[in-house]
């Protein structure tokens, strides 16, 4: 069973705010001669990393909804500037969007088994990923969703 994590999308009041940032981010590292990865950083490491990079995501909570998600494909150890070591969560290029689902605001990020996470959007038929994003987070909120 893969194991996820879940983290506040900061910054982000949309789904497509997101992939404008993971877009930046692969077009910076492909003129680099990198992978079109995406890298977040966070200051605690996962104690549970084989877990996660086998098969595993980050999940993205968006204005107090889980709204999508990246594969986790590697979990890295490094050193700030500052001398402090931090954790670089690499992430793949794709932006997955999941069924809404209300979140509580929370510090850092949490870990997520399979059977607490959202189905992925397009598991839920054309008519669900045709309706508007923010009608999607109405209806979730009313638990039609």
């Amino acid at each position: 069973m893969a194991l996820h994590l879940i983290k506040l999308c900061v910054g982000a009041d949309s789904i497509q705010d997101l992939r404008d940032w993971v877009a930046e981010r692969s077009l910076t590292a492909i003129s680099a001669g990198l992978e079109p990865h995406s890298i977040h950083t966070t200051r605690m490491m996962p104690k549970r990393v084989d877990e996660l990079v086998d098969g595993g995501s980050l999940y993205w909570v968006i204005k107090g909804q889980v709204s999508a998600r990246q594969k986790l494909l590697e979990v890295r150890t490094v050193k700030g500037e500052d001398g402090i070591g931090r954790c670089q969560l690499v992430l793949g290029p794709e932006v997955i969007e999941t069924a809404p689902m209300p979140k509580r605001p929370f510090q850092g990020w949490r870990y997520l088994l399979d059977n607490e996470i959202p189905k992925d959007l397009g598991g839920l038929g054309d008519d669900v990923t045709q309706l508007p994003e923010e009608l999607r987070r109405h209806l979730a909120e009313l638990g039609l969703l």
